[in-house]
């Protein structure tokens, strides 16, 4: 008889949380103007906002914490935590910054000039953010295939090469950088294929342009190559990590998810020139070159945290169980992004609730009904995250509208996935009693979803 899939890792510590009633989510949701980014935690059961910094880390890690060297220049911990970016991803500049959004910061500061166009695959909340703040254009290249929620292609977050070198043809001397990132969270935590990447650098350097991988989740990514792609079932995931970055300029990482750690990201390069220039922003912003924002302690977790992280089994470990919760939604008929991704589930609000209209954000409102269910908090990645056009100013209804259920890693049993895809399909069973939205009370003009206030219509 062959042996059931189980765990990489057994449970040495465990936290209590805690069910609430309906009356109480209620009341909590409506002094949180309906959005869940205002919920106190104690306020939720099952929490699947993100998988950053919210992953369950290992004692090896701890331990390494106990040794962090507090030095405020100097400090050995940086100098260990050079030693396992460079040996795993081949990068000999390395910037520690205290997370992903803050590298963003210290090497666009650098790089983005207002008026520049900078080309990804569906760049997420932040990175868009960045580019925007600083008045310049994120141009989105992912493939068309991916807004097909139900088609099932192996590598849905690819870059469509057409697309790339029409931005780059008409941008001749105004594009600083390309943003590949792997995996593609926006469009359901979708990877990029190995071939993909090596022929988007290729035709990027061939008009000039850097890339730069935004690689919050590069070991997935890895994962889903060694899977998926011919030719690499039998290289490690260390051997394609290292291929992977081998063909870029640069990398900006928020290493609360790949590297599972509470906090921290960096930035890496071979690009003097680059790493000169984003020196000189980091001091000010994050802290002296050797911690960037960060404790001795958290540097150390972190390169424990990559070593670890860039092995098969904890990364199947992971993966399989957001397959499994993939495999429940398929038992209800949930429609979600299809395959299911590395790190989360990605609900199709569209789909699920057919008569709230786009201007009353389904995936919004799915989300907090979601929550007021069973006390779920998940998070919208659509018509909300996508803020409104800097030129237009109207909301940009053009893409994906998702609820993500996030799993963060090696914190909830399957029994949890259980109770998710059962909630979920409490609320598809009752899809054509909700006909009503959202609208926006109050908004940020950048990256509103974060602190949006909301009113529900009645």
């Amino acid at each position: 008889m062959e042996l059931p899939f189980s765990e990489s890792w057994k449970i040495k510590m465990v936290e209590p949380i805690h069910k609430s009633t309906r009356e109480e989510r209620e009341k909590w949701l409506a002094e949180a103007y309906n959005n869940v980014f205002m919920l106190k935690s104690d306020q939720v059961y099952i929490d699947l906002l993100t998988d950053s910094g919210t992953g369950s880390m290992t004692d090896r890690q701890w331990s390494a914490m106990m040794l962090g060297d507090e030095s405020y220049a100097g400090a050995s911990s940086f100098f260990k935590f050079k030693e396992v970016v460079q040996r795993l991803l081949g990068f000999k500049y390395v910037i520690p910054t205290h997370q992903g959004r803050a590298a963003e910061n210290v090497l666009f500061s650098y790089l983005v000039k207002e008026g520049n166009v900078v080309p990804g695959n569906a760049h997420f909340d932040t990175t868009k953010g960045h580019i925007e703040m600083r008045k310049a254009k994120a141009i989105d290249v992912t493939i068309d295939e991916a807004h097909n929620t139900q088609l099932e292609i192996p590598f849905k977050g690819n870059v469509s090469l057409e697309k790339l070198e029409k931005v780059l043809k008409e941008n001749k001397g105004n594009v600083p950088f390309m943003v590949l990132t792997v995996t593609n969270n926006t469009v359901g935590g979708q990877p990029v294929s190995m071939k993909n990447i090596r022929e988007t650098c290729e035709l990027c350097h061939r008009y000039g342009v850097p890339v730069n991988m935004d690689s919050a989740r590069f070991a997935e990514n890895a994962y889903f190559i060694k899977t998926r792609e011919k030719g690499y079932e039998n290289k490690s995931i260390k051997e394609i990590t290292k291929e992977m970055f081998s063909y870029v300029d640069s990398m900006t990482m928020s290493a609360k998810k790949d590297a599972i750690v509470n906090m921290g990201g960096f930035i890496a390069t071979n690009n003097e020139e680059w790493y000169e220039g984003a020196k000189a922003f980091c001091i000010p912003f994050e802290g002296f070159l050797t911690y960037g924002g960060l404790s001795g302690r958290d540097l150390n977790a972190m390169a424990v945290g990559l070593d670890e992280n860039t092995e098969f089994d904890m990364l199947q470990t992971r993966i399989h169980q957001v397959q499994y919760l993939a495999s429940k939604l398929d038992e209800y008929g949930i429609p979600y992004q299809r395959p299911a991704g590395g790190h989360a589930i990605f609900l199709d609000a569209d789909r699920i609730l057919p008569n709230i209209p786009k201007e009353e954000f389904p995936a919004q409102t799915m989300t907090c009904e979601l929550y007021l269910e069973a006390g779920i908090r998940s998070c919208e990645v659509g018509y909300l995250l996508a803020d409104r056009d800097p030129v237009t100013h109207e909301n940009r209804f053009d893409g994906l509208d998702f609820v993500r259920l996030c799993i963060p890693r090696r914190v909830y049993t399957d029994n949890h996935m259980d109770v998710i895809a059962a909630a979920v399909k409490n609320l598809y069973d009752k899809r054509d009693k909700i006909n009503r939205g959202v609208r926006i009370a109050w908004e940020a003009k950048l990256m509103r979803h974060f602190t949006v206030q909301l009113e529900r219509l009645k």
